[in-house]
């Protein structure tokens, strides 16, 4: 006997709704200062993840609310839900890949060890639908970049 889910929204589901809640609305975005990917030092986060996220906030017609912090912080409020997204410099070697979905690499930089690693950015646990929807986003916007 085979079981068939199937929800409203089609496959993939997000459980807490998080992708359909942003788009068209707003988008909360959690970002820790690691330039040069986030400068979160003035008025205005900047630095090539900010543009990326700002692109993506576009593509899903959302605006976004920006909260800057740590990642311990960042990664709390990603499990509450306060934050729909998280971005700041995070690699596939995260130590949060356990409290977070991590993407697939969108490019690639130098670890700390020297060793190549993958920039990745952050959605809520089980949230498939705004994980599917962050990676469709990267495909596009870095169609070079290494999964």
């Amino acid at each position: 006997m085979f079981l068939v889910s199937c929800t409203s929204s089609g496959y993939p589901a997000d459980p807490d709704g998080t992708f359909d809640r942003a788009t068209g609305g707003t988008l909360s975005v959690g970002i820790s200062h690691h330039p040069p990917y986030v400068d979160a030092s003035g008025p205005e986060p900047t630095g090539s993840e900010v543009e990326l996220i700002r692109a993506f906030a576009e593509d899903i017609d959302a605006e976004i609310e920006w909260t800057v912090s740590g990642e311990e912080a960042l990664m709390t409020a990603l499990e509450a839900g306060d934050v729909d997204l998280v971005g700041g410099g995070l690699t596939d070697q995260s130590p949060w890949s356990s409290k977070a979905s991590l993407t697939r690499g969108y490019a690639e930089d130098a670890g700390p060890d020297g060793q190549t690693v993958q920039l990745v950015l952050a959605v809520p646990l089980g949230e498939n639908q705004m994980l599917a929807e962050v990676e469709r986003f990267l495909d596009s916007a870095h169609p070079g970049a290494t999964p």
